[in-house]
């Protein structure tokens, strides 16, 4: 039976159920159906609400705090619009496996259905796009909800959850503040016990002569770079990572091989050819990486992860481990040989001497990958790095090197736009003495720039990159590759004078243009801890190489030289 004390409002248990829960930080926007869990959220000394200019920014702040604090995001938004604007950051959120809790505030219920003003059905809007989602239709219930919401969006794989919260069912009153028994199965939250046969796991590691761990986004939401740099040393395995794993094997190791996959470095892929063995550590296939048929067809497949949805999805694998990723390597390490390899590490080594990353580099305009290589150097590689989807999302994944997890922060899955900037804001308030940059591009950037605001009323020192081409730059490199150069709709021939729109927010922003201007504007990009906008004129016609084209595998990847070699540079 629940236990039972005073009666307090259902908007009065929830705040307390979130200072229980230990959050003290919120992003939100009000309305009219959530006013009462305002009006509670108002009296809390424990918890920090930060207004936002747009839902949409809200949730990103929150998966930006949640992916560099590994900690859950909380946001809020009303009914109706407020709940919709949320819909893109949750799918996203699902896409990447960020814990994310949304509450938004719903029609009272006798008029759900009636379509009454701001009603939107989200809880069915959303079911296919959280790990679990409620409307909450007693105060009763409200206890048991959060407790589900919360241990489903942490537990296994994490993801998003979202409680939708009737605007009289805010005002009931309620003494069911904690729950004895929840409705859900405990597999969706517990930890899963070890499933597979690690003996023959290991022995078929043992065996290889060219292994290599393919690392995903899974293993940073397991903190497991501990053990697959402890495995890696041991058996003198190379390791390439996806775009989601980056930072989860430190860039600057020697048997680090950089990202895979459409953009990924040259020795990767070649890497991926090469192997006689993948181990698949916390990845799903994605098909920017993994061309079914094709994918390290001349390999035995292996993979671990704690979603048994993700095994034999879009590849077929030989061996595979079910259970959380650390725990799962913990229990492996001890079963593999320690093996020196040094013909496959000495094979790579002279791969990667001879499929460098490139650039042409020879004229005296600012080519991205020269500047991400400084803006590394002048950071030390020790800020947490934001972007924007698109053609710089490739560049800073190749051109900037992590040595830690969580400093790392972009839309894989979803590839959404408008990411970066709240993304980098919810960085800042949960990492306040770290060095936060968003780099974006001028298509990306206009997408939820409101949130500059955002920066300015609470004073966050974000670092704002911008890469201007005046193009949607990505659309561009696909148009002249794949279309024969009719850029259609990808130009953008009007773009707001970025320095004096930072400057109407208060933040300092400088413009170059000539390479020669670099190593000052760096200066002052980060010379303290306050905003700054920066934008960088780029060439329209840079591209973003290697790439392998949609649909290919990694036989297809067109490396920068071979453009030079075609004459298309």
């Amino acid at each position: 039976m629940p236990k039972t004390e005073a009666k307090i409002s259902g908007a009065r248990l929830m705040v307390e159920l979130l200072e229980e829960y230990g959050v003290d930080i919120v992003f939100g926007y009000p309305g009219g159906a959530i006013l009462p869990f305002y009006d509670e959220l108002y009296k809390s000394t424990k918890i920090k609400h930060i207004l936002v200019r747009h839902e949409q920014g809200a949730i990103h702040m929150a998966e930006g705090y949640a992916r560099s604090t590994g900690k859950l995001g909380v946001c809020i938004a009303t009914s109706g619009p407020g709940a919709t604007n949320l819909v893109t950051g949750l799918t996203d959120a699902k896409l990447d496996s960020v814990p994310i809790l949304a509450i938004t505030g719903q029609v009272a219920t006798n008029a759900i259905g009636t379509d009454a003003f701001q009603e939107a059905d989200i809880y069915g809007i959303t079911i296919p796009i959280t790990k679990y989602n409620a409307l909450i239709k007693s105060a009763d219930d409200i206890a048991r909800h959060f407790q589900e919401a919360t241990l489903v969006a942490l537990g296994g794989r994490p993801g998003p959850v979202l409680l939708d919260f009737p605007k009289d069912v805010q005002t009931e009153l309620t003494s069911v503040r904690k729950v004895d028994k929840l409705k859900i199965d405990s597999r969706h939250y517990q930890k899963p016990p070890i499933g597979g046969d690690l003996d023959s796991f290991a022995a078929a590691l043992n065996k290889a002569k060219r292994p290599l761990l393919y690392v995903g986004g899974g293993a940073i939401n397991a903190n497991a770079s501990k053990e697959i740099k402890e495995l890696a040393e041991k058996g003198n395995i190379p390791v390439t990572t996806t775009l989601m794993g980056i930072g989860a094997f430190p860039g600057t190791h020697q048997l680090s091989v950089g990202m895979l996959g459409m953009h990924g470095t040259a020795y990767a892929n070649k890497a991926v050819l090469e192997c006689d063995y993948i181990l698949n550590l916390g990845a799903r296939f994605d098909d920017r990486v993994a061309k079914p048929g094709e994918f390290a067809e001349n390999a035995v497949r292996a993979h671990i992860d704690i979603d048994t949805a993700e095994f034999n999805k879009r590849v077929s694998v030989d061996y595979l481990l079910h259970g959380d990723l650390k725990e799962v390597l913990k229990a492996l390490i001890p079963k593999v040989n320690k093996v020196d390899r040094p013909e496959w590490v000495g094979f790579l080594d002279t791969i990667k001497k001879n499929h460098p990353l490139e650039f042409d580099d020879s004229t005296d305009t600012i080519k991205p990958q020269a500047f991400l290589q400084k803006l590394y150097e002048k950071s030390k590689g020790k800020a947490i790095v934001s972007t924007d989807v698109g053609q710089h999302q490739m560049w800073a994944a190749q051109y900037y090197l992590f040595e830690e997890a969580n400093r790392w922060l972009t839309s894989g899955g979803l590839g959404t736009m408008g990411y970066g900037l709240p993304a980098a804001i919810g960085a800042k308030f949960g990492n306040p003495n770290k060095t936060v940059i968003c780099v974006s591009g001028d298509g990306s950037i206009q997408m939820n720039i409101q949130e500059l605001a955002t920066i300015a009323m609470y004073k966050k020192g974000v670092k704002i990159l911008i890469f201007n081409n005046n193009f949607l730059g990505m659309v561009r490199q696909w148009q002249e590759l794949f279309y024969e150069e009719r850029f259609s709709e990808s130009e953008w021939n009007y773009n707001p004078d970025f320095v004096k729109l930072g400057e109407a927010y208060s933040i300092k922003g400088l413009k170059i243009s000539n390479k020669s201007e670099i190593d000052k504007a760096l200066e002052f990009f980060l010379e303290d801890d306050d905003a700054r906008i920066l934008e960088v004129m780029i060439p329209a016609e840079e591209k973003v190489f290697p790439m392998i084209p949609a649909g290919k595998s990694q036989k297809d990847m067109i490396e920068f030289s071979d453009t030079v070699r075609a004459g298309k540079k």
